[in-house]
């Protein structure tokens, strides 16, 4: 056989192969069915896509709304149930993760400012006030999204940190990882909850990534230098929290602002009654700030006093 007889041969086998696919003239059904018997495996697996079986397949997983769960790695989703047996919606929390808000608070609380420390931490965080008050004003949904979403950033670097020391270290950490990193889901679980009333704008979506992106860093940076430091500014911006939601609960008693119902979420979460509306939602999410501020306070003062932290036990579950 010559080479231009071979070359012939092997260029009419390829169009056989390829002819099917990518040209859009009819064939019949003989023809088709020939070149599909001749076609290799190889071809089949390349250059075909899904299934026809297997698209419908993925339909109806899309369409029931089932996770598609690998049997090799012998892990299937929780099947949760509210205490009544119906269903639990939540997949951010869980039931043994809600409480009852404490709100026996001290509104007024301070911790003066005496020593060099206290006064740069409260100055700083007083400095800090001036711009959110000038931008925000009396838009106090807006101001306390972007409260929360810088307040729950200190419990997660503070977390993360003692961490790292305990593994460093080879030492128990007095359950502050726990109680800190708790600080900062609680504050999540607030910026959930204000999500479900209104949403930011892409202006105020900017302001938070320039915000969080500087504020992260800076605490980084305080709570390496001085973790003492680091949780008494905490403590003097959760004393501003507390003024902030005292001002929104405000305006919502004098008619300011509607006094909507309360979303799904904090409902569940906080265990409110059903009929709880946004004034309720102030007022359990104030006190939790007032808690942090107390928790933030006190871990602040056990350096001062010449202690670690895990010198003295963590108040876990302070809600």
């Amino acid at each position: 056989m010559s080479h231009h007889q071979a070359a012939a041969k092997m260029s009419a086998l390829f169009m056989r192969q390829v002819s099917p696919r990518f040209f859009s003239a009819p064939v019949n059904r003989t023809a088709h069915v020939s070149t599909t018997m001749l076609r290799p495996a190889f071809w089949v697996r390349n250059l075909s896509g899904l299934a026809p079986e297997e698209k419908k397949e993925s339909s109806d997983v899309k369409q029931s709304n089932k996770a598609i769960v690998s049997s090799y790695w012998g892990i299937s989703p929780s099947t949760v149930t509210n205490q009544d047996g119906s269903a639990w919606k939540w997949n951010c929390f869980r039931p043994w993760e809600t409480y009852e808000a404490d709100i026996s608070i001290d509104v007024k609380k301070h911790h003066n400012p005496v020593k060099f420390m206290d006064k740069f931490a409260y100055w700083t965080v007083q400095a800090l006030k001036v711009p959110t008050t000038l931008f925000f004003q009396r838009r106090h949904m807006c101001h306390a999204m972007l409260l929360e979403t810088v307040a729950a950033v200190p419990g997660m670097v503070g977390g993360m940190l003692l961490h790292f020391k305990s593994l460093r270290k080879f030492e128990h950490s007095g359950g502050w990882i726990k109680a800190l990193l708790e600080e900062a889901e609680n504050e999540r679980m607030h910026l959930m909850t204000f999500l479900e009333v209104a949403q930011p704008q892409w202006f105020e979506r900017a302001i938070v990534f320039a915000v969080q992106g500087v504020f992260f860093n800076a605490y980084f940076v305080a709570y390496l230098a001085s973790p003492k430091l680091a949780h008494r500014i905490v403590g003097y911006l959760e004393e501003e929290a507390v003024i902030s939601y005292t001002e929104f609960l405000k305006d919502l008693d004098n008619g300011t602002m509607e006094n909507v119902p309360a979303p799904a979420i904090a409902i569940d979460y906080w265990r409110l009654p059903a009929d709880s509306t946004l004034r309720d939602v102030v007022v359990v999410i104030r006190a939790d700030e007032a808690h942090h501020r107390d928790l933030n306070h006190y871990a602040s003062d056990i350096q001062c006093q010449g202690h670690e932290l895990k010198d003295a036990p963590a108040p876990i579950g302070y809600h």
